[in-house]
């Protein structure tokens, strides 16, 4: 009888106590270096449908897109909203390409001296929307779309990668959290770039402070060919390469010729890109004469941010591209920017983070452009996450849940609906 009874329990039991299974069933698992990615992205990914939910509320509830033209914030449907604005030249580049001709003047007078062209627009994303569309049969909006999406899960990704090794898991699962609710969030999945751009970024910062200095190079040379402002990031890249062989002990570490090749293949793409441009349209500074008179936008070393700030402090709105609502959210972002900046360096963060999130935000504050979008311009500095995230890691889940929950639904208000709808995105 215990003879027996020992046999069957053999039968029914496999190695380390778990319960046999039919042969020919295999338990489904995941590679362990996906798994603590689950949390993050489960986090990131419900957050931003609930903000995406209540913008779509808020569209069909006012109607207003209804009656706006379709490539400056109408169309026919509310999700047709999401490719308006710059979303509509990303669309003409990837179905037309580009047309480098030379500048075109216009009747002096006037605020704009030279035409738009859309050369303005730098040709990763497009491309790459012209690729899926092709591959997949999507239309180009759904391409844009999709492409849009699944980098915003490779950025939270990336941004859960970097805060977590500097403030451990739990920080790195809010950090996403908190970009999935920042102002300027709802560009995110829309026709923009912001998500890939921040994808290459995030993953570039931790491939430099893992010192994989060729994948680092490689992404910030990417990078180039998205975004003007990949020049904060390469910087970054760059000067972290340029200390790591300025120290003899980090020299001797991790070699030369990996932080050589970082410096040297970082700037190609954008460099490449600007060059092209200037070549195709018989001026070399093209790219900077279209930017500056085709659309008012230029480096003017923080002229136009003083301005708006000091009109919005004695409640006047005579300054260009004023936008009431937007660009008071974007003053309430700018003044709180000191103190996440001191936050985040009280935490000691490595180089390469430090020098990309001071040059992005001079970058921002330092720019003439539309005030109201300064939560979009500042998306890409996932490192001012670092402190609150650390901070609210100390608290329970449950009230994380109810902050979470909150923070979702207001998003579809201050991140979406402000941006798309009460300005200009």
């Amino acid at each position: 009888m215990s003879t027996a009874s020992s046999d069957a329990a053999t039968d029914s039991a496999v190695p380390g106590g778990q319960e046999a299974r039919p042969r020919g069933v295999r338990r489904l698992t995941l590679p362990a270096g996906v798994r603590p990615y689950l949390a993050p992205l489960a986090l990131y990914g419900v957050t931003k449908l609930v903000g995406l939910t209540v913008f779509a509320f808020l569209l069909e509830a006012a109607g207003d897109y209804q009656k706006k033209n379709p490539r400056f914030g109408g169309g026919a449907h509310w999700w047709d909203v999401l490719a308006t604005w710059d979303g509509w030249w990303y669309l003409q580049v990837a179905e037309k390409g580009y047309d480098p001709r030379p500048l075109e003047r216009l009747d002096s007078g006037g605020l704009f001296t030279v035409k738009q062209n859309s050369v303005a627009f730098f040709p990763l994303y497009p491309g790459l929307i012209r690729a899926v569309s092709e591959a997949t049969g999507l239309g180009l909006f759904g391409a844009g779309i999709l492409i849009s999406v699944l980098a915003s899960f490779v950025a939270a990704a990336g941004i859960y990668a970097v805060i977590s090794l500097l403030a451990g898991a739990r920080a790195g699962t809010i950090a996403a959290g908190l970009w999935a609710v920042a102002p300027g969030a709802g560009v995110e999945w829309a026709v923009y770039s912001e998500s890939l751009f921040v994808a290459i970024a995030a993953w570039c910062c931790y491939c430099v402070m893992k010192r994989r200095w060729v994948a680092a190079g490689l992404l910030a040379f990417v990078a180039g060919l998205n975004r003007p402002t990949s020049a904060a990031l390469i910087g970054a890249v760059g000067l972290a390469a340029l200390v790591t062989l300025a120290r003899r002990e980090s020299r001797r570490e991790h070699g030369v010729a990996g932080p050589v090749y970082a410096m040297v293949a970082a700037p190609l793409g954008l460099l490449t890109y600007v060059a092209w441009v200037g070549l195709s349209m018989g001026d070399l500074t093209a790219y900077f004469t279209l930017q500056r008179e085709g659309w008012a936008h230029y480096f003017d070393f923080g002229a136009y941010t003083l301005d708006v700030l000091g009109n919005t402090a004695v409640g006047h709105h005579d300054y260009l591209f004023a936008f009431s609502v937007p660009d008071l959210l974007a003053v309430q972002l700018v003044l709180a920017l000191p103190f996440l900046i001191a936050l985040m360096l009280r935490r000691k963060p490595p180089l390469v983070l430090v020098a990309y999130t001071l040059a992005s935000i001079v970058t921002v504050l330092g720019t003439q452009q539309m005030f109201g979008n300064t939560p979009r311009y500042l998306l890409p500095c996932f490192p001012l996450l670092l402190a609150p995230a650390a901070a609210m890691s100390r608290l329970k889940w449950p009230s994380l849940l109810v902050f979470f929950s909150t923070a979702a639904l207001a998003s579809g208000w201050y991140a979406h609906y402000v941006m798309f709808e009460l300005g200009i995105p």
